[in-house]
């Protein structure tokens, strides 16, 4: 018996593998996943740009990116002795003007290169409501807890969003013509919206990535919102927020992802991979000196093997972790 409808999700004919620089732009989501890829040592790069969760601000990041845009004093906005950047989330905040401004300079311009050469670029989209800041009509990619008042609240509609990333795809292309485009929807219920306000920002963007895949059949789509909708239509796959999605939720969809995406080899060796990051990330209980010992050894065993056999993993920040162990 099934108790859950499953989304069937046709296999990718272009797949992740070691060699795959994989991007990820838009909500906290795609932080999600691309933290995933990060355990595993694969080449990846998420949010550039911070957590961004409209498809303006998106598409708007994308476009400096591949402008190489060098922001300057005049791009930032002081509020309450910090200096920030409307394109920006409130990660590359600061109090001293010339941080953020490296910070900023520096994420623009790593991420450039990386996506010159990337296989994969991942658009999670979050709402279609969007926040105009009212001195000059710009969309905002954050608030930054600036009041309310000073903001224009907006829904956008399909056709602005359709031609804009009609645009903005095909810019990425004459970037890097094998570049490989997925758009994804986050799970994530944005409620400060309300339940039909949510409900009716997911239908925007459902039918706006539609619209763009009808339109350009190199595009595609991976169902993380309806795997959450339909395959984990229960509270128990939500934090306690009833907002975000549970670990539980986050790993069923990660392991959909793999199955859609990794080469079987790739998945293999993701294994063998994240057994190592993960233990590192272990407290150890006890203060046993020789079971610490045992621990590092073994893992240091692992980590030369693996090595003779993916020289190219860079796994120097774990194997200096279990060294120290040793010593200590």
């Amino acid at each position: 018996m099934k108790f859950s409808t499953e989304v069937e999700i046709k296999p990718s004919q272009e797949k992740i593998d070691y060699n795959s620089p994989v991007m990820f732009t838009g909500s906290c989501f795609a932080e999600e996943i691309g933290r995933q890829l990060s355990y595993g040592k694969m080449k990846v790069l998420t949010n550039p740009f911070g957590v961004l969760y409209n498809p303006l601000s998106t598409s708007h990041s994308l476009e400096l990116i591949i402008e190489g845009k060098y922001f300057t004093k005049e791009d930032l906005y002081r509020y309450e002795d910090r200096y920030l950047s409307f394109s920006h989330d409130t990660s590359f905040s600061s109090r001293d003007i010339n941080e953020s401004l490296n910070k900023i300079n520096h994420s623009v311009m790593n991420a450039r290169n990386f996506l010159s050469d990337a296989s994969f670029l991942f658009v999670t989209f979050g709402t279609a409501w969007i926040y105009r800041w009212k001195v000059d009509n710009r969309v905002v990619a954050n608030c930054h807890k600036i009041p309310s008042l000073r903001f224009t609240r907006q829904l956008l509609k399909q056709a602005d969003i359709t031609a804009r990333w009609l645009e903005i795809v095909e810019r990425l292309k004459g970037f890097n013509n094998e570049l490989t485009i997925v758009f994804t929807i986050s799970p994530v219920r944005h409620l400060k919206d309300g339940a039909h306000g949510n409900q009716l920002s997911k239908s925007i963007l459902m039918t706006s990535i539609n619209e763009l895949i009808s339109s350009n059949g190199q595009l595609s789509y991976f169902p993380s919102y309806e795997i959450m909708m339909d395959e984990l239509r229960d509270y128990r796959f939500y934090k306690k927020d009833m907002v975000h999605p549970s670990e539980a939720a986050l790993e069923y969809i990660w392991k959909r992802f793999r199955e859609c995406y990794f080469t079987g080899d790739s998945d293999k060796l993701y294994d063998r991979v994240v057994k190592i990051t993960e233990a590192t990330r272990h407290i150890l209980n006890g203060s046993d000196s020789q079971d610490n010992s045992r621990f590092s050894k073994s893992m240091l065993n692992k980590i030369d093997k693996l090595l003779s056999d993916y020289p190219n993993i860079d796994l120097n920040r774990e194997k200096t972790y279990f060294k120290n162990l040793l010593e200590k």
